[in-house]
């Protein structure tokens, strides 16, 4: 009676807890006691829960007393004595056998297989032995009863290949070592149920007694999917000896249970190959081969006729299909010594990569590249890399697999990935007559990748045909080309074929570039090969030369395949002078007016056709040299006759300097003389700085003259890109500061006197903009002007990819306008807004490039002139300006300026930015963390919708801003800045001396930037504010730029005799340190955090009481755990050890709520054994109680 009543009380608590129209007190205290109940006495937990799970109470309530006996035995299973835990796993076999009923719904048996898994898992071997005779009994009663010994040989293998924390590593390889040797008795017992049960389903249902049918029907499911649960680890030997590999393939010919067979497939052909002796598992996996193969033939035979064309039989065929690809991608080996075995699945995979069906050739596309990327891949050691394919192949074994790709299998492979690189939304199907019955791409494909990533890996299989099949390749594109070339002449509209075009340049560019540019492949042909593909590609030029096309798409599109050309003329630069003329020939034939507006496609084009000049000229290298008076006698021509705009001057100016700095810095010299000259005699002028310059009315004036607008944009725009292409390239700002920072031959050198001044003035002019007094009086236009785009809004909200449209240039934050502007028409308010940020952000390149010249920038141009024109206004300047400001001028003037001059040009340079920053950034953090919102200036007039919207945009406007400070900071301590600075080593040296023999801080001001700007109390008070604070911003990105500069003052503080700087260490860096690991964000960081606070500790608590003061102000330590801490120190020196000390003690402290050095677990899955077993480590241990599901038995 007593236990009747602990069950209805746990029954009536269940529903309780469940309901959710309960109060809340109601449920809260009904956990309670259910927990109670778990926690209390083992016997009254399992006899309750055995009452419970009968079929006098519902449903839930039974399930909940499954879970209840699980965690029973997952967690209490040792304090039931031997005699109690036996007669608990009899009980629970024989709740299996009651359960084993019609009407019962499938989650209650489940959980009744999972529960004796579970007990089996616990006990191990013997008990299995014991129960095994029930378990064949119950087997043998009925189709429900197989289906329930089936789960729960499903369940038994569960911890080994879903990894369970609370399995140690010795149980679980006790548990893999017992199944193992178990699996000859398991094995045969699949085996026997699979082929009984699906025999009498077949038979049942001929009968036409359905219900009997099908519960025969689910046994063989369960069957499958308890094979599938031995399939991932089982010896692939005993899986064949058994039967079950037949098994699952003769389910392969049936269409209810195929599906399901599949997934043994998939399993087991994605098994690894053992190392060691590994001819049974060769001898298994041709059988999986075979099966595989021949289920794939019949699929072929049957797409041949109309039967074989339904859904079914495409979805079928793609799980084949999938199977094949993992057994290719990771066992060819096994396959590769039969020839024969091996040309017919490459033909075979060649058959899905050709089928209509995209998701089936979709599948054969990744095997091919990861064959054809194996074999072609070069191996130092003479063996593959057992990563990419899993085979170990030697370069003898992949030549022979690559004379199997044959000719015509590269040619089947080119012509089929010719067809689909074509989007289905896109495509005039009477354009493409031989694609028709193609399922193409379409944004309905239910892919994991988008078509510009599925067309990716389409130009990369290309690119590999091409490198073993060169002329193949050259040809098969060059005939294709033709093909549509031929076919447009024939149709009224051929713009319809703009897709199928723009597609082959595509193709026709990676042919291209695998052939020529890959470091000298092309030499190394032979020179009938050489010979052939000249004659090939120099008919397709000719032919390319010879379209007569005026449409304006047409010829962009022409354009772009010219320009695909450019490595073929570097070798054959006979042809250069044909494709020079016939790009001017296009240029010339396009209208040059632009009034009306439907030809803005004419004005991409010409824009198009001039940066095709750009690109060949970086690809054809020399070839052009000869050339190059041609050109700038066409360009003088053109300038002369006013048929070329100023931002098509602009482009085929750079192009000329890409061409001159192939000839040497004297060419480079002239090219820049010529082009540079007319822009300085309007530029130098004191007329127009007069007119423009003087005050923001006249800057107005300026962008009221449409005309001297775009004509100043476009000087200033080609002033930076003869920055970057005369001399300068990416990635070359010197960091080691001198007086010689770069040659004074440097071809730009002598223009920088004459263009920076003006460029000073106008940045000036336009930063004076935004001071409230001045934009109080500007007119309506100009004001609408300086609030932020849609384009900015959108691409702050991330509300989708904005198109960036034909003939439009990005700035660096991403924002678009047309560059195609001139001077035909009014400006608007987004043109103005658009030539301010180009101005603004082309000038603060220019500025940085110019600072990469070194003396000849810093000892020539003015600073306070350079100072005022960036910083008078920066306290009312937006905060994506202040970024792009700090990112393209103020961290190159930093990186570059020469040692002698920091104290001239940084210091008041970086003081009002400084200034600036530090207050809006601890202001906007302030109320973001507060108030979960903050106000930037950016955001100042703009209606963007939702408040929620543009709390989006002002979190990521400050996070942005942020990051770059931060940016500016690990700069400001990178190593090339901070020579003077002693290591650590060096540092702990120096921590044991008195400050008399220290040097001070001075000391390290001439040749540490850190050092420099700590002297400077207007710079270091900002900085430091800003370091402190950072520790308490929610940023990862900001925090881990942030690091390396405290990492610097620690050692200036541990190496000088400096006290303020001591204190400031010690006290207030030591607890914003700590502070900062309690937030998650500062995870990524926290190794070099800890770090920090073991420098700090070790090196200076000897000097300052502050470590030590705030680690015992922390809650969870006591006096005696502090100098427990310090004698663990004591007694190594290995910084790795006195690390994890200080981590450890901090989260003691702390009471472990350092979010920061919370500890991820791992997870450790089994994914192959054979019956030689290895040591491996042990598993860790979790001290969480998850008693609410176990493992897989959860899904129900």
């Amino acid at each position: 009676m007593e236990e009747s009543g602990i069950a209805n009380n746990v029954a009536r608590a269940i529903s309780t807890a469940l309901d959710w129209t309960s109060s809340p007190d109601a449920r809260a205290a009904a956990h309670s006691y259910l927990e109670t109940i778990k926690s209390g006495d083992t016997r009254v937990l399992a006899s309750t829960s055995f009452l419970l799970v009968k079929r006098d109470w519902s449903s839930e309530i039974r399930l909940h007393a499954f879970k209840m006996l699980q965690h029973l035995v997952r967690l209490r299973w040792d304090e039931l004595s031997p005699v109690e835990r036996r007669h608990f796993a009899n009980l629970a076999v024989d709740l299996m056998s009651d359960i084993a009923n019609p009407s019962e719904e499938w989650a209650l048996k489940s959980q009744a297989a999972a529960l004796v898994a579970e007990i089996v898992r616990r006990e191990g071997l013997s008990l299995w032995q014991e129960l095994w005779p029930s378990i064949i009994t119950l087997s043998n009663i009925g189709p429900i009863q197989a289906e329930l010994v089936l789960m729960m040989l499903r369940w038994l293998p569960e911890d080994i290949t879903v990894h369970n924390e609370d399995l140690e590593g010795d149980r679980r390889r006790t548990l893999l070592r017992g199944l193992t040797q178990s699996l000859s008795e398991i094995f045969p017992l699949l085996y026997t149920l699979l082929e009984r049960h699906y025999g009498a389903a077949m038979m049942e249902a001929g009968r036409q007694q359905m219900d009997i049918a099908k519960q025969h029907a689910a046994c063989v499911i369960a069957a499958v999917n308890a094979v599938n649960a031995y399939a991932e680890w089982a010896p692939l030997s005993d899986l064949a000896t058994h039967g079950i590999i037949y098994g699952c393939g003769f389910l392969l010919t049936s269409p209810d249970f195929r599906l399901h067979a599949c997934e043994f497939f998939k399993l087991v052909a994605s098994r690894k190959r053992p190392v060691d002796d590994a001819s049974d598992f060769d001898s298994a996996m041709r059988s999986v081969f075979e099966i595989l193969m021949n289920a794939t033939k019949d699929f072929f035979y049957k797409s041949s006729s109309s039967a074989g064309r339904n859904e079914s039989e495409f979805e079928f065929a793609e799980y084949i299909c999938e199977s094949l690809v993992s057994l290719g991608s990771t066992n060819m080996l096994c396959i590769a010594a039969d020839s024969t075995a091996l040309t017919l699945y490459l033909q075979q995979m060649l058959g899905f990569f050709q089928h209509t069906k995209l998701a089936l050739h979709y599948q054969s596309l990744l095997f091919w590249l990861l064959l054809m990327r194996d074999l072609i891949s070069k191996s130092k050691t003479g063996v593959a890399d057992d990563s990419n394919m899993g085979t170990g192949r030697t370069e003898n074994e992949k030549r022979k697999i690559l004379a199997l790709v044959t000719d015509e299998i590269c040619t089947a492979i080119l012509d089929t990935s010719f067809q689909r690189m074509l989007r289905k939304e896109k495509t005039h199907f009477e354009m493409m007559p031989n694609a028709g019955t193609l399922e193409l791409w379409s944004d309905d494909f239910d892919g994991k990748i988008d078509f510009s990533n599925y067309r990716s890996r389409l130009l990369e299989l290309i690119r590999f045909i091409t490198s073993v099949k060169p002329l193949l390749a050259a040809a098969k594109v060059s005939e294709r080309i033709t093909e549509v070339i031929k076919s447009l002449m024939l149709v009224p509209e051929p713009t319809k074929a703009l897709a199928v075009m723009e597609s082959m340049h595509l193709a026709l560019e990676n042919v291209i570039n695998t052939v020529f540019d890959g470091s000298n492949e092309y030499v190394k042909h032979s020179t009938e090969v050489q010979l052939s593909l000249h004659r090939i590609l120099e008919g397709l030029l000719q032919q390319l030369i010879s379209l007569n096309w005026t449409e304006p798409t047409m010829v962009e599109v022409l354009g772009h395949y010219l320009e695909s050309l450019g490595p073929f003329l570097r070798y054959y630069p006979d042809a250069v002078g044909s494709v020079v003329n016939k790009l001017f020939e296009l240029l010339r034939s396009l209208p040059f007016m632009v009034k009306d507006p439907s030809t803005s496609t004419a004005r991409r084009a010409r824009l198009q056709i001039c940066t095709s000049f750009i690109r060949i000229a970086k690809a054809a290298n020399e070839s052009l040299l000869p050339h190059m008076k041609e050109i700038a006698s066409t360009m003088t021509y053109l300038q002369t006759e006013g048929a070329l705009l100023r931002a098509e001057q602009n482009i085929l100016g750079e192009a000329f300097l890409i061409m001159a700095s192939s000839a040497g810095v004297q060419q480079q010299q002239e090219v820049l003389l010529w082009l540079l000259e007319p822009l300085s005699k309007q530029w130098t002028q004191p007329n127009w700085q007069e007119a423009f310059l003087t005050d923001p009315a006249s800057l107005v004036r300026l962008c009221a003259d449409t005309q001297f607008m775009w004509s100043t944009f476009h000087t200033v725009t080609f002033f930076e890109k003869a920055l970057k292409r005369s001399g300068y390239r990416k990635g070359s700002l010197i960091s080691e500061n001198s007086s010689k920072t770069t040659p004074a031959g440097h071809p730009m050198v002598s223009h920088l006197s004459w263009m920076i001044p003006p460029l000073l003035k106008l940045l000036r002019s336009i930063h004076s903009l935004w001071s409230p007094s001045v934009t109080q009086a500007l007119p309506g236009e100009m004001r609408a002007a300086m609030v932020m785009s849609d384009f900015e809004r959108i691409s702050f909200l991330g509300e989708g990819k904005h198109k960036l449209p034909k003939g439009s240039v990005t700035f660096n934050d991403g924002s678009q306008f047309d560059i195609s502007k001139e001077s035909f028409s009014e400006p608007s308010g987004n043109d103005i807004r658009n030539w301010l940020k180009g101005i603004r952000d082309s000038g603060y390149s220019i500025l940085g490039l110019s600072a990469t010249l070194g003396d000849s920038f810093f000892r020539c141009i003015d600073p306070h002139s350079v100072i005022v024109a960036l910083t008078e206004n920066i306290q009312y300047m937006e905060f994506r300006h202040i970024k792009q400001l700090v990112h393209l001028a103020l961290i190159p003037l930093v990186k570059c300026c020469p040692l002698d001059l920091w104290e001239v040009w940084l210091e008041k340079l970086l003081h009002p930015l400084l200034l600036h920053v530090w207050q809006a950034l601890s202001s906007s953090w302030l109320s973001l963390l507060q108030d979960g919102k903050t106000k930037v200036p950016d955001l100042l007039g703009v209606l963007a919708g939702s408040d929620l919207k543009v709390e989006v945009m002002e979190e990521k406007i400050l996070r942005n801003l942020t990051r770059e400070i931060c940016s500016l900071f690990s700069v400001l301590a990178s190593p090339g800045l901070n020579v003077a600075v002693p290591s650590l080593e060096q540092a702990a040296q120096m921590s044991h001396m008195d400050d008399s023999s220290k040097r001070d801080l001075n000391a390290f001001a001439s040749s540490s930037m850190v050092g420099f700007v700590l002297y400077h109390k207007s710079l270091a008070i900002p900085i430091l504010k800003i370091c402190i604070e950072a520790f308490s911003w929610t940023d990862s990105e900001a925090m881990s730029k942030v690091t390396p500069f405290c990492g610097v003052v620690v050692l200036l503080a541990i190496s000088t005799n400096n006290v303020e700087l001591r204190e400031f260490v010690c006290k207030d860096l030591f607890s914003a340190i700590i502070q900062g690991l309690t937030l998650e964000s500062n995870a990524f960081a926290s190794a070099d955090l800890v770090g920090l606070c073991r420098e700090i500790f070790v090196y200076l608590s000897n000097r300052d009481p502050s470590p030590r003061q705030i680690l015992l102000s922390l809650p969870s330590i006591t006096l005696q755990d502090l100098h427990a801490f310090e004698e663990a120190l004591s007694k190594t020196g290995s910084p790795k050890e006195q690390k994890q000390h200080m981590k450890s003690l901090l989260i003691m402290a702390t009471g472990n709520k350092l979010k920061a050095l919370a500890t991820q677990k791992g997870v450790n899955v089994i994914t192959n054994v054979t019956t030689r077993f290895r040591n491996s480590d042990t598993a860790p241990e979790s001290s969480l109680d998850r008693d609410e599901t176990i493992g897989l038995a959860a899904i129900t």
